[in-house]
């Protein structure tokens, strides 16, 4: 005969608290907790998620891995020369759209995004880059020298000089030439 109370004895044993497919719940509050392999979905503070064995789930770029966005392809010869005048050209309008103060914004872009396309590209953003950090330092001595009235005219003066440079180093650029610009050190290599 058997007991009417041994099935309600079996239901009473306490029970595992993972779900039917043997996930622990996620802790109250709404957190996750460490090891818990959920839908791949993130937690609320952004993180993503990984399973107990350290699997990464899909998407999730890996360190050390380079991706496809990362991967800078080296430009053609012509896209380089294009680039190089670019690197010339930027500065030279900003200097007097915005008295010589813009330029080196210029430059820098360039340089940031061009400088591993190329080595052709590379040298103008780097001429380019020179140029414009001799440009500004020439800038802030002439602030300088507007207090004894000389600065009023070589601020405009290493301006003009600047865009001159930075034309001749588009030509030399479009032209396929590697050059040195004038009056200018290498500060970036």
């Amino acid at each position: 005969m058997t007991q009417p109370h041994d099935h309600d004895q079996h239901d009473a044993q306490p029970q595992d608290p993972r779900d039917p497919h043997g996930q622990a719940p996620p802790p109250p509050g709404g957190g996750d907790p460490q090891g818990y392999q959920g839908t791949g979905q993130q937690g609320y503070q952004g993180a993503p998620h990984q399973g107990c064995q350290g699997v990464p789930q899909q998407g999730v770029p890996q360190q050390g891995v380079p991706q496809p966005w990362q991967q800078q392809q080296v430009l053609s010869p012509q896209d380089q020369r294009n680039y190089g005048m670019l690197a010339h050209l930027a500065p030279a309008i900003a200097i007097p759209l915005s008295a010589g103060t813009l330029g080196f914004v210029a430059s820098l872009v360039v340089y940031l995004m061009y400088k591993d396309r190329g080595d052709f590209v590379r040298a103008h953003a780097v001429n380019s880059l020179n140029v414009q950090i001799v440009t500004a330092i020439g800038l802030i001595l002439s602030t300088l020298l507007t207090v004894i009235l000389i600065g009023f005219i070589t601020y405009p003066l290493i301006c003009v000089v600047a865009v001159v440079i930075h034309v001749i180093g588009a030509s030399k650029a479009r032209n396929g030439e590697l050059w040195s610009p004038p009056l200018t050190p290498a500060f970036v290599r």
